[in-house]
Formats: C-alpha cells, sequence, structure tokens
C-alpha cells in the first residue's frame, strides 16, 4: 500500500555575482509572490549595523559552524571573503517538508549542490549583470569595496559567470523593472506545476 504524501514545497534559488542586484530582486519577487518564504543562512561575518539575528542570517561563531560542518549539518557551504556561510540542512527540509515554497540566495556551487540534494523541486536562476564594466560600477556605488575587495568581488564575478550555463534559465539585470517581471513569470510557471 502506497503512503499518501503532502505535496513538498519548491526550492527557488537566485545565484548571481556580488552586485548583480540580487537581494533587490528577490525582495520585489518576494512582495508579489507571498506563497513563498526567504531562506536565512548561516555566517560567521560580523553582524553588519541593521541586521538582526534569525532574519538576515543564523550569526554562529567560526566554532559553531565548523561543528555543523562536521555533523553534516549544511546543503552547501562556502568560506569566501574570510567568512564561513551556509544553508542549514535541517531548517531546508523542514520548509519542504511541510510543503512551503523558500526562495534561497546562494553562490553557484551551493545552488548547483542543492541542485543534486533536491533535484525534483529546485529552480535555478542565474542573474547576469550586463556586463563587467556596469557590474564594476554598481559595487563601486556601495562605496562599501576597498580595491582589493574590488578586485576580488570582480574575479570572483567572472568565475561565476562561467557557470551560468548550469542553471534553469539565466535573466541578465539591465532593467530592473523587466528583470522582476521576467523572474516573478518564471517562479510562478514553476510553481503551479504539480
Amino acid at each position: 500500500m502506497v503512503e499518501e504524501r503532502q505535496q513538498q514545497g519548491k526550492l527557488i534559488v537566485f545565484s548571481a555575482p556580488s552586485g548583480t542586484g540580487k537581494s533587490t530582486i528577490a525582495k520585489l519577487v518576494l512582495e508579489r509572490l507571498h506563497n513563498i518564504r526567504f531562506s536565512v543562512s548561516a555566517t560567521t561575518r560580523q553582524k553588519r549595523s541593521g541586521e538582526q539575528e534569525g532574519i538576515n542570517y543564523y550569526f554562529l561563531t567560526k566554532e559553531d559552524f565548523e561543528e555543523k560542518i562536521r555533523q553534516g549539518g549544511f546543503v552547501e557551504h562556502e568560506f569566501f571573503f574570510g567568512n564561513h556561510y551556509g544553508t542549514l540542512l535541517g531548517k531546508t527540509r523542514e520548509v519542504i517538508d511541510s510543503g512551503t515554497n523558500m526562495l534561497l540566495d546562494l553562490d553557484v556551487k551551493g545552488a548547483l549542490n542543492l541542485k543534486r540534494i533536491f533535484p525534483d523541486n529546485s529552480l535555478l536562476l542565474f542573474l547576469k549583470p550586463p556586463s563587467i564594466e556596469v557590474l564594476q560600477q554598481r559595487l563601486k556605488g556601495r562605496e562599501s569595496e576597498d580595491e582589493e575587495s574590488m578586485r576580488v568581488r570582480l574575479e570572483r564575478a567572472r568565475l561565476e559567470l562561467e557557470y551560468a550555463d548550469r542553471f534553469d534559465e539565466v535573466i541578465v539585470n539591465d532593467n530592473l523593472g523587466k528583470t522582476v517581471e521576467a523572474v516573478t513569470e518564471l517562479i510562478s510557471k514553476f510553481l503551479s506545476k504539480t
């Protein structure tokens, strides 16, 4: 006898080089689609002004984070810019099993790892900047990057762009309004599939 199961939630993953507008797009999409929760990642980096525990990130000590790695407690985790970042496996499974849809903001390797774990209920969206030059201008506009940090972010962006063809969809963010419309439509179609 086959046991009847509740429909599982779906995972929508945004990946993009830093400065592409991923956070802004995610916020605007979540305002339009009320049936999606935003995933909260764990990190060892210091809390920035205005950030809140459990809302922006789960802020862990390096020791706590490394213990969770040893216990297999992450869907994915990365170490970059001097800090650990990761998506908690338990929280992700809990959300999916409850039938809730979740939007995740992951780096390219994390997105591909998540797709391997949850292949049938994940949609990977890669957001591209119009060009590296536009990306550099956006990063300069933040006024939070020194020259070395800028160089590292641009180098990482070039590497991340090489993964774009492994994603389900690639969207160029050259116009915020059009990008949000396109992304919202793609997600709505994905969520409507059974």
